[in-house]
């Protein structure tokens, strides 16, 4: 039966860590969430990021808009919080209405204050080695899978999805680790046959249960990105879980995997961010 990595334990580790280094070190950090209308996921994400700053003991400053709010006045926001001193992190939380172009206002936050990794200047940085913001999901799976004792190095990985805020970045971080790392998409020919030689498989494509035993080798590493309601109100992933739990070595469950660490992550890059200001 494989292990079951535990997201909540770990995620509780990354916070606590963040805790103890913001008293020691008498960090005084500020993280600014915009949030336009009134999605009702995006409202439990950031009533929870609001909670994780307040646990490890920096400013929340929250902007709640109405769903009508036109784009330049959410871009003279952003612009108006890049210059503000005491703001050391900008967080708008996507998705965006539909009259709004993402892309412009991910451009417009200063990538010193960009906590989502999700500027074109911390993607490039990541891309050449330089320092810079990770989107906080594929950073926190390398967390998990470091503090569950995952050897990444010259093990091949594969990843399941090319989005620019898991598979992408993923990809760049394993490689980082010295993995041997394939990306797999809608095209790609021959799924089941790529994802069988992963020692670690990482899934993020938003199709839930779509990842079977048929998909997994024998003792592979199993992290699951995605998460979906099922017809049954329960919450699920991308991996059919109980067909894949049997033949994984170690694999996440959902919820209570990649999940908790994305927050975490997000504390640890506002943390960071204090020093670039």
């Amino acid at each position: 039966m494989a292990k079951r990595i535990d997201g909540k334990a770990i995620s509780q580790m990354v916070k606590d860590e963040l805790r103890d280094r913001v008293k020691k070190e008498k960090i005084e950090a500020t993280l600014a969430v915009i949030q336009v209308g009134s999605d009702p996921a995006s409202t439990v994400y950031v009533g929870n990021k609001k909670k994780a700053c307040e646990y490890i003991g920096i400013r929340s400053l929250a902007f709640e808009l109405p769903e009508e709010t036109k784009e330049e006045e959410l871009l003279d926001l952003v612009r108006e919080l890049n210059d503000r001193e005491d703001v050391d992190g900008i967080l708008v939380q996507l998705p965006l209405p539909a009259h709004m172009d993402e892309d412009k206002v991910i451009q417009t936050i200063s990538p010193k204050k960009d906590v989502d990794g999700f500027h074109p200047q911390s993607v490039g940085a990541l891309s050449i080695g330089q320092p810079g913001f990770v989107s906080c999901t594929p950073a926190g799976v390398i967390q998990l899978l470091k503090r569950s004792g995952v050897e990444i190095e010259g093990k091949e990985c594969v990843i399941v999805g090319r989005s620019n805020i898991v598979g992408k970045p993923m990809a760049l971080l394993m490689l980082r680790e010295n993995a041997t790392v394939t990306v797999c998409h809608s095209r790609t020919k021959d799924l089941k046959e790529v994802t069988r030689r992963a020692d670690i498989l990482i899934v993020a494509i938003g199709k839930p249960r779509f990842i079977t035993k048929e998909y997994v080798k024998e003792g592979a590493v199993v992290i699951d990105v995605g998460i979906h309601r099922g017809a049954d109100n329960k919450l699920c992933g991308d991996v059919d879980f109980d067909e894949v739990e049997p033949v994984a070595s170690a694999i996440t469950p959902v919820p209570g995997g990649v999940g908790p660490m994305t927050i975490a992550m997000l504390m640890n890059n506002c943390v960071e961010a204090k020093g670039l200001q």
